[in-house]
C-alpha cells in the first residue's frame, strides 16, 4: 500500500537517539520489507482504550486503529482471554464447546441465509478460503475486485490486492474496476457506472475463456479512499456478477463489527445479503482470529470435494476472545456510538472545511470516516505532499492517522469503536492547528 508517511531513513531528522537505535536494531533482526509508519517513528509500550503510550509516559490519541476494535487492552477482553488460557487451547479437531456456542452468537448476527462459519486466523486467510470456495462452487476461476483493493498477503490474495503496489503481479484471471467514486463522478449515477465497469470486466473475462467465480469488494471501499455514498449503490454490480454465475464477497475486515454505525456489517448499508462475508482482527481486539460465513450450499460445494483444516483457527481462546468482543460491543452500545459520533466527527471535518481550502470533500459512514485533500476544489487535484504533511503533523501533536486513496490524499480516519466525542472534539482541534500552521508556512 502506498505509504506517503512512512519512515525513510535517508530523509530522517530529529529522531531521539533510543528510538534511533530500536530503529537500527530492528533492520538488523527483521530485515528491509517491514516499513514503519511517520517521518519520526512512534514506540509505544502501552495502550488502554483509544490511547497508546510512549516509554516517557506521553500519550498518543489512536484514529486509526481499527484492529483494537473496542479499545486496546480491553479489560473484558484481556480476562476472557487469560481465562480460557488457563484452562484449554486446543484445535478443531477435537469436540469443544466454545467454537460451537460463538458460532451460533456469531451467525446469528448475520441474515439467515448464511448459515455457516469457518474460522481462521487471520483476513489473508479468510479472504483465501472464501477464494478458494468460490471457484470450487461455481467453477470458475475469474475474480474482479477495485483498482486500488487490499484483502490480503497469500499468493493468491495478494494478486487480488494491487494496493500492494507494482511488486505485486495480478493474476490473468483477475480484472480491477473503478472504486465507486461519488466525489469525482461529475453527477454520474455512481451504482450504474459501477455495474458497468463489473460487466465489462465480466465481458472481458468471457472474451477469453474465463469463467467468472467473485466479485469481491471491501464494503467501505478503504484502500480505494473511503466510499460509503448512496446507500445501496452495490446492489446493480452484485446482480451482475450473478447473472454471469459469479458469486458476491463482502470483504467486512474493516468496516464490520459495527464500524459503520448501521448494524454489525457494512453490507447491510446496501441492503444485499453475500454470498460470502469475510472478517478478520477487529473480530478479537487485536487477537489473530478471523472468520468465513456462507451460505450453505457453497460450502456443501467445497466440503464434498475439499477437506478443510486450519490449526489454531477457531481455538477455544480465539473463540472465548471473539465472544467477549460482542458482550463490549452489545452491552457498551457501540454500534449506536459508531453512529452518533462518527455523525459528530463528520460534522466537525464539514465545519473545518469551511476554513481551510485542502478539504475537497468529507465522507463515510460512522466511524469511518474519509476526508479528501486537495489543491484546488475546481479541478480536485490530489494534494499528496500537504496530506504527508498533516499527516506527520498530527503525529508531532500526538495523534494518530493515515492516508489512503490512489494519490495517498485521503484521510481514513477508524478510531477505535469507544472513541468519544471529546476524543472527536480532540482530533478536530489538531487537524484545524496543523492545517493553519501549514496555510501560514505557505503564506511566508
Amino acid at each position: 500500500m502506498t505509504m506517503i508517511n512512512a519512515y525513510d531513513r535517508a530523509g530522517a531528522a530529529g529522531i531521539a537517539d533510543r528510538e534511533r537505535q530500536l530503529i537500527a536494531r530492528r533492520e538488523r533482526l527483521l530485515g528491509p520489507a517491514y516499513r514503519l509508519f511517520y517521518a519520526n517513528p512512534v514506540h509505544f509500550v502501552r495502550g488502554e482504550g483509544v490511547w497508546l503510550y510512549d516509554p516517557d509516559g506521553k500519550a498518543y490519541l489512536d484514529v486509526y486503529n481499527n484492529v483494537a476494535s473496542v479499545g486496546h487492552c480491553h479489560p473484558h477482553v484481556v480476562a476472557a482471554l487469560a481465562r480460557q488460557s488457563a484452562v484449554l487451547n486446543t484445535h478443531t479437531r477435537y469436540i469443544t464447546d466454545g467454537i460451537l456456542d460463538y458460532a451460533e452468537r456469531l451467525l446469528a448476527t448475520f441474515p439467515a441465509e448464511l448459515g455457516h462459519v469457518m474460522f481462521t486466523c487471520t483476513g489473508s486467510e479468510a479472504n483465501d478460503l472464501a477464494y478458494r470456495a468460490a471457484r470450487t462452487s461455481t467453477g470458475g476461476t475469474g475474480f474482479i475486485v477495485t483498482e486500488l483493493a487490499y484483502h490480503g498477503v497469500t499468493v493468491a490474495i495478494s494478486e487480488l490486492s494491487p494496493s500492494l503496489g507494482a511488486g505485486i503481479t495480478l493474476g490473468p484471471h483477475v480484472r480491477t474496476v473503478p472504486a465507486p467514486d461519488l466525489y469525482r463522478s461529475g453527477g454520474a449515477d455512481v451504482a450504474e457506472t459501477f455495474a458497468r465497469n463489473v460487466k465489462a470486466a465480466i465481458a472481458d473475462m468471457q472474451a477469453r475463456g474465463i469463467k467468472p467465480a467473485a466479485l469481491l469488494v471491501d464494503t467501505i471501499f478503504s484502500s480505494d479512499g473511503v466510499f460509503s455514498d448512496p446507500a445501496g449503490f452495490l446492489q446493480p454490480a452484485v446482480a451482475a456478477i450473478r447473472e454471469a454465475g459469479g458469486l458476491f464477497i463482502a470483504d467486512e475486515v474493516q468496516p464490520g463489527f459495527g464500524r459503520t454505525g448501521a448494524g454489525l456489517w457494512g453490507f447491510g448499508r446496501h441492503g444485499l445479503v453475500p454470498d460470502m462475508v469475510t472478517m478478520g482482527k477487529p473480530m478479537g481486539n487485536g487477537h489473530p482470529v478471523a472468520a468465513m460465513v456462507a451460505k450453505p450450499e457453497i460450502l456443501q460445494t467445497f466440503g464434498e470435494k475439499t477437506r478443510y483444516f486450519n490449526t489454531f483457527g477457531g481455538n477455544p481462546v480465539s473463540c472465548a476472545v471473539g465472544m467477549a468482543v460482542l458482550d463490549v460491543i452489545e452491552g457498551e452500545g457501540l454500534v449506536a456510538n459508531a453512529a452518533t459520533v462518527g455523525a459528530h466527527l463528520m460534522a466537525g471535518l464539514k465545519e473545518l472545511a469551511g476554513r481551510h481550502a485542502l478539504i475537497g470533500d468529507v465522507r463515510g459512514a460512522g466511524l469511518f470516516v474519509g476526508a479528501e485533500l486537495v489543491t484546488d476544489r475546481d479541478t480536485k487535484a490530489p494534494a499528496t505532499a500537504e496530506t504527508a504533511a498533516l499527516v506527520n503533523g498530527l503525529r508531532e501533536k500526538r495523534v494518530l492517522i493515515s492516508a489512503a486513496g490512489p494519490a495517498a490524499n485521503v484521510l481514513k480516519i477508524r478510531p477505535p469503536l469507544v472513541f468519544s466525542r471529546d476524543n472527536a472534539d480532540l482530533f478536530l482541534t489538531a487537524v484545524d492547528e496543523v492545517l493553519a500552521g501549514m496555510a501560514k508556512t505557505r503564506r511566508l
